[in-house]
């Protein structure tokens, strides 16, 4: 993966965290420190980005499983500025005051776009393809919103905010 790659996978991250944390650290009625706010972003700007970056290693290993003879010499298909940077406009459109439904349908969009290189790399159609990368996507984001409720449970069980 190039560097432009990395960095613009990282920006979506980041971009996908704070559209997530920053509503909540603004509803919680006492202060949250600059610090911690700050690690939380950084900590959500990883795990986003490492999320994005196995987004289509996943829909290839899945497409492999489909057709075990990928053509030979074929590499895995991987990010490339091109395909990254309508992502990056996904992640920066995740904000919920524009809307998770314009999120969604531009999510898809980078899939569709997607599907086409993963088809002709792995000799599926591309329907096929396409149902390949929503599977993988799917899956990620089931596992990334499982572990996400985990560490919010596990840190609010220790500590409980008086009623008043």
């Amino acid at each position: 993966m190039s560097p432009a790659v990395v960095v613009l996978l990282l920006l979506a991250g980041l971009s996908e965290a704070a559209g997530r944390i920053l509503p909540l650290l603004a509803r919680r009625s006492c202060g949250v420190p600059r610090s911690v706010a700050i690690r939380l972003l950084l900590t959500g700007a990883l795990v986003e980005g490492a999320v994005f970056a196995l987004w289509p290693v996943f829909a290839w290993t899945l497409a492999e499983l489909l057709v075990p003879a990928t053509r030979s010499g074929e590499a895995a298909l991987i990010w490339t500025p091109g395909r990254v940077a309508p992502l990056v406009l996904a992640a920066v459109l995740a904000f919920p005051l524009l809307g998770p439904l314009l999120h969604l349908l531009l999510v898809v969009g980078v899939g569709a776009g997607l599907a086409a290189p993963l088809a002709e790399a792995t000799g599926l159609g591309w329907w096929a393809a396409a149902g390949c990368l929503a599977v993988a996507g799917a899956g990620l984001a089931v596992a990334v919103e499982g572990v996400r409720r985990l560490v919010v449970r596990i840190s609010t069980s220790g500590r409980r905010e008086p009623v008043t």
